[in-house]
């Protein structure tokens, strides 16, 4: 059996939002004692939320499964603002561990539909992160977009336009995104920095240098996670086999 060489990627693990989130939970566990609800899973890996639930942490899709005399959590994720007025009112103890870069899309938003923009949200429905953002202003404020077709067939309401995008998405699809709605809205309003988490871009550009130099590209993380998924598509993009 020939010799087999592991390259690791660099920078690779949890991103700084993602361990700050983990151990908000863990400081609300030794501070509350358990059990501390958690909405939706604090983090999209299985590992950690195994480990967390032996500890005392119990996951719920919605606060109102949650007694009311126990703490909650809001996930990384990110959650619609009507999750945070229901906790409010019903919750002795709510902790927020959205990411802050999740948050600064979040007043993006608010901030374009305050005046008077429409927006365009570039992500992937379903996903907690883009219900939490498209949650935060009233229902028809946001479009969601998900494909270059989707722009395409774009029929926005009159008036100016702002775009923001999911934060966990492919960098490279997202500037081309972000060039189709420029192309066919001229004046669409965006962020200056981009929204895609600085974290999320280093990890992509560490599998682009990596991939041609392997054969096959592994990445560990879990199914559902939008950042595993978009590392793995980075790899097969450049015609590398990866799972």
């Amino acid at each position: 059996m020939p010799d087999l060489t592991v390259v690791l990627a660099s920078p690779r693990g949890f991103c700084a939002g993602v361990e700050r989130a983990v151990r908000t939970v863990e400081e609300a566990l030794a501070v509350h004692g358990a059990p501390v609800y958690v909405r939706h899973e604090i983090v999209h890996n299985a590992h950690v939320v195994r480990r967390l639930q032996a500890m005392g942490a119990v996951f719920v899709e919605d606060v109102n499964l949650a007694p009311a005399d126990r703490p909650i959590v809001f996930s990384a994720h990110g959650a619609p603002k009507s999750a945070h007025d229901a906790a409010a009112l019903r919750m002795r103890s709510v902790i927020d561990a959205t990411c802050p870069l999740v948050h600064k899309v979040h007043a993006e938003i608010r901030r374009h539909v305050a005046r008077g923009r429409h927006v365009i949200l570039v992500g992937h429905g379903g996903h907690p992160e883009v219900e939490g953002t498209m949650g935060q202003v009233p229902e028809g404020a946001v479009t969601l977009v998900e494909t270059l077709a989707d722009i395409a067939a774009l029929s926005p309401p009159g008036g100016a336009l702002a775009y923001a995008t999911q934060t966990t998405l492919s960098v490279d699809d997202v500037s081309a995104a972000v060039a189709a709605l420029q192309a066919r809205f001229p004046q669409i309003e965006g962020p200056k920095g981009g929204d895609v988490c600085y974290a999320t871009q280093n990890r992509q550009d560490a599998v682009k240098f990596m991939a041609p130099r392997c054969d096959v590209v592994i990445v560990v993380g879990s199914p559902n996670s939008s950042n595993s998924n978009r590392l793995r598509e980075v790899a097969q993009n450049m015609g590398v086999e990866a799972y």
